[in-house]
């Protein structure tokens, strides 16, 4: 088996979960390559069990597997790697919640374990991906999004207007700081925080969620996933921000953005012990209510 591996940071809360998979994995008949600049950062840390494994700069289809180490942001980080190469991805959860890195720091060993042996399952996710006219050269190599695309004020404290159409019919015009175009993977993340429906993961269906609409009727709205969406944006500066996931652009207001379904999906590795209904009870804390 081919494993890459990948991650950004070497701090108090991944040193020990590093050490625990490299030392797991040497003993292990597998090639591991570790992506490499997260090389070059364990080895200026000085981390010895680097030693015996590989770099790789790009992957490609001869990959098996590859291992994120950190939280969701890492693994929306290592989908850049990944892209249409459909390798699955197992994330190690160093961070926080933890809804795409499902693998707690405790499970390391059984848990690689159990996915060698080829006891898992994969859970397939929708991406987004987005075009400009005019075309934005730093929205053309990595033009799509795990969790979610979203517009946003740019250098001011007043909102912005979202002319908002579907399948080039006339939507609303959204007054808000910003408006978020959703995944069922992203429903989670900050479309959650700004009101949005939590969606599993297996839905055929995107989330459009207003960041503080000043019109308090314009509440989140979820549309079937081969809807395109075509969104105009106007306010008192001349540039607005498009955020993919973690990686920001800045567009002119004459720009016009067109999101819909990309024609390729992440596949995460999950155990088979594992659901989503299980993680999403644990993250949000649901049933902790004694009078439950």
């Amino acid at each position: 088996m081919k494993i890459a591996v990948y991650g950004q940071y070497y701090h108090n809360n991944t040193q020990s979960s590093i050490e625990t998979l490299f030392g797991f994995l040497s003993k292990k008949e597998v090639e591991v390559y570790i992506e490499k600049d997260f090389f070059n950062i364990l080895k200026e840390e000085n981390e010895k069990d680097i030693k015996a494994f590989k770099i790789f700069k790009t992957l490609d289809n001869s990959y098996d597997l590859l291992i994120s180490i950190g939280g969701d942001g890492t693994i929306l980080r290592a989908i850049t790697h990944v892209r249409d190469l459909s390798i699955p991805i197992v994330g190690i959860n160093t961070g926080r919640l933890g809804f795409l890195a499902t693998i707690q720091t405790n499970e390391i060993e059984h848990a690689i374990d159990e996915i060698l042996n080829g006891n898992y399952k994969i859970s397939e996710r929708t991406l987004l991906s987005v075009t400009t006219l005019p075309e934005n050269k730093d929205l053309v190599e990595t033009n799509f999004a795990l969790n979610e695309i979203a517009v946003s004020r740019k250098n001011t404290t007043s909102m912005i207007t979202v002319e908002t159409h579907l399948d080039d019919e006339y939507l609303t015009s959204y007054w808000a700081d910003g408006l978020i175009i959703s995944t069922p993977t992203g429903s989670t993340g900050y479309s959650l925080s700004c009101g949005g429906p939590v969606i599993t993961p297996g839905a055929n269906n995107l989330v459009i969620t207003p960041i503080a609409p000043h019109n308090l009727n314009a509440r989140p709205f979820v549309i079937p996933d081969t809807t395109d969406i075509q969104l105009k944006i106007d306010g008192r500066e001349d540039h607005y921000l498009i955020s993919l996931d973690s990686r920001i652009a800045t567009l002119h207001n004459s720009t016009i953005v067109t999101i819909k379904k990309a024609d390729f999906k992440i596949k995460m590795v999950e155990l088979l012990d594992e659901s989503f209904i299980d993680t999403l009870r644990k993250k949000m804390l649901w049933g902790e209510d004694k009078r439950n």
